[in-house]
């Protein structure tokens, strides 16, 4: 409520959101998200130098409740970007430029990607680190799809 900016939570939203489909869409590439990753902190900090809040503290206020969910959405942004960097294939709806098949599809990687990430928060401006629990299919197995 201090900031006393210009910029209300909407803008930034849109903003935010723009940065992750360009740079995180569909069809991704590292190059893209480690683009990402800079522009997600740099509009973190521009965040909170030119926020605009409405309203006051004393009754329920949507353009607080806007730029508190927004907050968070920064952190969840750039551990997003840093999986999809970190998992080097295409798989399921993530498809990176850089790992397909010559046919134009997606390229897994089961025997280095078979797992769930689960990243593990180690305080403000340092990396996460990763976890990694192996996924194991008996009744279906993976394969390579193919759509043509």
């Amino acid at each position: 409520m201090n900031i006393k900016g210009n910029t209300s939570p909407l803008a930034f939203h849109k903003r935010l959101g723009k940065i992750m489909w360009d740079n995180a869409g569909m069809a991704r590439n590292e190059e893209g998200m480690k683009k990402g990753l800079d522009l997600v902190t740099k509009l973190e900090e521009e965040f909170y130098k030119d926020l605009k809040i409405t309203g006051t503290t004393d009754s329920m206020n949507q353009s607080l409740e806007k730029a508190l969910r927004l907050a968070s959405s920064f952190e969840i942004s750039r551990l997003m970007l840093r999986d999809a960097i970190n998992r080097k294939e295409s798989c399921g709806a993530h498809f990176r430029e850089e790992y397909q098949t010559e046919e134009g599809e997606a390229k897994r990687n089961d025997e280095d990607f078979m797992y769930v990430a689960a990243w593990e928060y180690q305080g403000e401006g340092k990396e996460p680190t990763l976890h990694k629990e192996e996924l194991k299919f008996e009744a279906v197995k993976p394969t390579q799809r193919s759509y043509k």
